[in-house]
């Protein structure tokens, strides 16, 4: 099959290089190099000692059914990671220092590296408070200066690194992103994929998750370059025609994806993929947190947006990888985290929560500006079932 994409299309994937912790570091910089934890509250927020140093809050010492938002790569090196939960992390990290969420700030920084990019390039498409992507096929420059250029841009804005992945597709730019973190540029055609890509474990593809993974490395398939060879027959067999074909593309670097530069947005989402496949009841604590963790960024996401939703919706990906979605219309539009996860649990009362899950998510549509009249025939609730 051969790519859908001109030869001079260049397509950047920017990823803010542990956006949160990082923002941080600026605040707290006698920090540096340690392991820090992002995602406490209130209570952990740094106290100012009488000899004017700070005294921080250490992970060991956290109680409660909270899940971290983010950490910085010293802690990811004892194998602390996001959406962990935090009396997990902490006994991987005892000594870890523990920060409250800041968004106010995080918001800051992402306008102002979203606008040093702009300013340069400005097809961009917003994927969160920390990550867009960036169509460099009109920009004028040679690629390796260009990128070197905008990431000179987002440093002298924010004082923060990033990391860039320029390729012919927005599929290989998200991988090549995160090949060379923190501060990284990697650059990639599509003659180099078997070279640089197939020898990368399957789980770097964004979209293969752990329990695909599994599956696939259950079929004697560890690598990229081992699905982009693997039987189409057996692929279909175990993960659906549907999937199985997505499957064999991405492991060619085939993407036909454009970039969106609307910024009408239909809807926002959050979820994330679990690092083990969780039980409603036996992991009832883990899931609790992690849903209170996703309403909380949909929340900011609304924020940042200028937008209040009137109809949440929550999906469920089960160990069998079916998925459910559950939605629910309110009587008023919502954006703050307390009615958002209210009205998730509302969603999950009506799913039976018999098997495992792998992916939990949560989604707000029917958006509009703050202060908006109230439309006809709220209240209503419906559910879909995706097989």
């Amino acid at each position: 099959m051969t790519s859908q994409f001109a030869p001079a299309r260049r397509i950047a994937h920017l990823d803010m290089d542990a956006f949160y912790a990082s923002v941080e570091l600026l605040h707290y910089p006698e920090l540096r190099g340690q392991a820090v934890v992002i995602g406490g509250g209130r209570e952990h927020q740094p106290q100012v000692q009488a000899d004017g140093t700070r005294r921080f809050a250490r992970l060991r010492d956290y109680v409660g059914r909270g899940v971290i938002t983010t950490a910085t790569y010293e802690a990811r090196a004892l194998g602390v990671g996001s959406a962990m939960g935090m009396m997990k992390a902490a006994k991987l990290a005892p000594d870890a220092v523990l920060l409250p969420v800041n968004f106010d700030a995080y918001r800051h920084y992402s306008r102002l590296f979203k606008a040093a990019v702009a300013a340069i390039a400005p097809a961009i498409e917003d994927r969160g408070i920390d990550e867009i992507y960036i169509d460099l096929t009109e920009v004028a420059g040679e690629t390796f200066e260009l990128a070197g250029r905008i990431k000179q841009a987002v440093r002298a804005a924010t004082g923060l690194s990033c990391s860039i992945g320029v390729t012919p597709n927005k599929l290989l730019s998200k991988i090549c992103s995160d090949l060379d973190k923190p501060d990284g540029l990697t650059m990639l055609s599509l003659d180099e994929v078997p070279a640089r890509i197939w020898p990368l474990a399957v789980r770097k593809i964004n979209g293969v998750g752990p329990k695909a993974t599994e599956k696939l490395a259950a079929l004697g398939i560890a690598t990229i370059g081992q699905l982009a060879a693997a039987d189409p027959g057996l692929l279909q067999e175990h993960f659906g025609a549907n999937y199985a074909g997505w499957l064999a593309e991405a492991a060619r670097g085939l993407d036909q994806r454009a970039i969106s530069t609307s910024t009408e947005s239909k809807s926002i989402s959050r979820e994330t993929t679990f690092e083990r496949d969780l039980h409603a009841r036996q992991d009832r604590a883990a899931l609790s947190g992690i849903l209170t963790a996703l309403c909380e960024r949909l929340a900011e996401d609304l924020r940042r947006k200028s937008y209040v939703s009137r109809t949440i919706g929550i999906k469920l990906r089960f160990d069998d990888f079916q998925i459910v979605s559950r939605n629910v219309t309110l009587p008023r539009a919502v954006a703050e985290p307390a009615a958002i996860l209210q009205a998730a649990r509302e969603c999950l009362k009506r799913v039976p929560l018999h098997r495992r899950l792998r992916l939990l998510g949560v989604r707000a549509s029917t958006l509009e500006p703050p202060g908006a009249p109230a439309a006809a025939g709220q209240g209503r609730s419906q559910g879909e079932l995706f097989p």
